[in-house]
């Protein structure tokens, strides 16, 4: 969560940390993955400290979620792609990427009775289902994270023009995970199993199963509008009101539900006094910065949401907030917008690109193209 908000605030120097600790990381997980799984590659558990150490820690209930290092492979080639630097940066993340990817495909197991590949042992971070543990076989969050490093294996592959040894094996596997399944109340499941409205904390403070709503894009309200329903009911059942960066991560998934007041609010409960200090750091207790960068990119995602090829705007805009501007915010593909917006729809924006790009600005269910030439600013005023 803390490195949600570099890209889209267009502080991508403060990114490098990040890769400093995913390159260190891959050297002491292969490591576990060898001695522990006996597997090819490298795994990074739940957590990791200055010392890089990779293995289960704390306790069984969130320390054996060994789908920590792919999360973190997935958010670095998201960072390729804001900064429109996928060829560039492809040939340094891939052997980082296809450590984790190879980790995995030595470790999903068959799910028995099905044809389907899961991670065994994993839990849904931090959550206990009814049966009264925490232990599970292929919990949603894996799955989507999994879709994404195998996608994200491909695509580097792709952006730097060779053929990967494990190609093959990976197109394979992602074929064979389990797609996201909505529940008997309506619900997005955490688990594979329907355990959802069974569970002890039906309001539990993590929301890991809605992982692919954001920040990942696999759930879509246009495009995948019955599962976006889906994740949003989950929302309704969880609640709003949790510790400070469990908030954080709300507003940003109300925003790409396109919910704008609802995220506003949500926004407001995580500034009020029992949730933030009056020096505004965020109110865990005692302390976590994560409410204060995960909120911060909520609010950047109230105001754009972009994908390779277009931008939202003002997808999420709250009504509080009818008239305004903002400079500098980052969309995907190396492109910068300042933008002016009155009485809730954008008037004027200009589009800032590293390299020649034609770009669709969407808003309000209108489109409208943009052709950018690398250093050369185009200012577009929004068509009525």
């Amino acid at each position: 969560m803390n490195y949600w908000l570099p890209d889209p605030a267009n502080l991508a120097e403060c990114f490098e940390p990040f890769l400093d600790m995913l390159r260190d990381v891959s050297k002491s997980g292969a490591e576990m993955a060898r001695f522990h799984y006996g597997a090819r590659g490298w795994v990074l558990h739940h957590n990791t400290d200055l010392w890089r150490a990779t293995g289960p820690i704390d306790g069984a209930q969130w320390g054996l979620w060994p789908t920590g290092g792919a999360w973190l492979c997935v958010q670095a080639w998201d960072h390729a792609v804001y900064d429109g630097q996928t060829k560039e940066m492809a040939p340094t993340l891939l052997p980082v990427i296809e450590g984790a990817v190879g980790f995995f495909l030595d470790t999903l197991q068959p799910l028995p009775g099905t044809d389907l590949l899961v991670t065994v042992p994993s839990v849904s971070p931090e959550n206990v289902h009814p049966m009264g543990a925490s232990l599970c076989a292929g919990p949603t969050m894996d799955n989507q994270i999994l879709r994404d490093l195998f996608d994200a294996y491909l695509s580097a592959l792709a952006a730097a023009g060779v053929a990967g040894a494990l190609e093959d094996e990976v197109r394979s596997a992602r074929d064979r995970l389990a797609a996201d399944r909505i529940g008997r109340g309506g619900q997005l499941q955490e688990w594979r199993d329907d355990w959802d409205l069974d569970a002890p904390e039906i309001n539990h403070r993590h929301v890991s199963h809605l992982y692919g709503l954001y920040p990942s894009q696999q759930i879509d309200k246009n495009a995948t509008p019955e599962v976006a329903a889906a994740a949003r009911r989950s929302l309704e059942m969880r609640g709003d009101d949790a510790i400070g960066w469990a908030i954080a991560w709300r507003i940003n998934l109300w925003a790409r539900l396109g919910e704008g007041d609802h995220a506003h609010d949500v926004l407001k409960l995580l500034l009020s006094p029992e949730r933030s200090y009056k020096n505004l750091f965020d109110a865990h207790p005692p302390f976590q910065i994560d409410g204060n960068f995960g909120g911060a990119a909520g609010i950047l995602e109230m105001l754009v949401q972009s994908h390779p090829g277009y931008i939202d705007l003002l997808p999420a805009l709250p009504s509080a907030w009818h008239s305004g501007s903002i400079r500098g915010i980052r969309a995907r593909g190396g492109i910068t917008i300042d933008m002016e917006w009155r009485d809730l729809r954008p008037l004027t924006i200009t589009l800032h690109s590293d390299r020649a790009q034609e770009c669709v600005l969407h808003w309000a269910g209108r489109a409208q193209s943009a052709m950018l030439a690398a250093g050369q600013p185009v200012t577009t005023t929004m068509e009525e």
